[in-house]
C-alpha cells in the first residue's frame, strides 16, 4: 500500500490533483483545505497517503498532514462516513478544532461540513469522544479537558470559567480552550475567578 508520496504538482483540480513522482503520475483526493495549501504546478509536495482498493478501482486520498490522514481514518469507523463524508469533516474542520468540537460533544460544529446530517454527527461525537485527546496532536491537554466539560466531568471552577466566557461571546471551543490553559498555568487549586482572568489573556494574546 502507498502511505507517503513525494513529487512535483502537475495539476490541481477541484478535488483532486495530480503528482508527479519519478515521471509517474498519481491521481490524488484531497480535501479542500489540502487543495489550498498545495502549492502551484512545478512545486515539490508531499502528501500522506491513505490507499483504498475496491474491485474495480485503486483511489489515493492525499493530506498534508499525518495527523489529518489519522483523522480520516478514524471518521470512517463510524458508520455512515464513507470518504466522501470524512473529506467533507475534514475540508471544514481543521484536525485540532474536529477534536475540539467531538470532546465538547459539539454535533452541531461537525454537522456543518456538507452531507453530514444530525444523527450522523451525533454518531461522530458520541463515538469518538474517548479517541480526541489521541488525535489531537499537540493539544491533547486541552482536548483532555474538553472531553471532561463535554462528560459533564469537570470541576465547579472550570465550568463557571468556561461560561463565563462563553456569555462574554467566545465559543464554546474558545472558551475551554483558554480555560484548559489557564489551568495548566494556574494549577488544579485555581477557582474560577482566577481562571477566567488568566483565560482572557490567553484569549487577548
Amino acid at each position: 500500500m502507498i502511505g507517503k508520496l513525494k513529487g512535483v504538482v502537475d495539476t490541481i483540480g477541484e478535488d483532486d490533483l495530480i503528482l508527479d513522482v519519478g515521471g509517474v503520475g498519481y491521481e490524488v483526493y484531497c480535501s479542500t483545505r489540502t487543495l489550498g495549501d498545495a502549492p502551484g504546478p512545478g512545486e515539490a509536495l508531499t502528501l500522506w497517503i491513505d490507499t483504498h482498493v475496491r474491485e474495480d478501482a485503486i483511489r489515493l486520498y492525499g493530506f498534508s498532514s499525518e495527523l489529518e490522514r489519522d483523522w480520516f481514518r478514524l471518521l470512517q469507523t463510524v458508520q455512515g462516513v464513507g470518504a466522501r463524508v470524512a473529506l467533507a469533516i475534514l475540508s471544514t474542520l481543521k484536525p485540532g478544532d474536529l477534536a475540539s468540537a467531538i470532546a465538547l460533544q459539539d454535533k452541531g460544529m461537525v454537522a456543518r461540513a456538507p452531507g453530514v446530517g444530525p444523527k450522523v454527527a451525533q454518531r461522530i461525537v458520541a463515538e469518538l469522544r474517548d479517541k480526541a485527546p489521541a488525535y489531537s496532536g499537540a493539544a491533547a491537554a486541552e482536548i483532555g479537558l474538553q472531553t471532561e466539560i463535554g462528560a459533564g466531568a469537570a470541576s465547579t471552577a472550570v465550568t463557571d470559567a468556561v461560561s463565563a466566557l462563553s456569555n462574554l461571546g467566545y465559543s464554546p471551543q474558545q472558551a475551554s480552550g483558554a480555560v484548559a490553559k489557564a489551568l495548566k498555568n494556574a494549577g488544579e487549586e485555581a477557582d474560577s475567578a482566577k481562571l477566567i482572568r488568566l483565560a482572557l489573556k490567553e484569549l487577548a494574546g
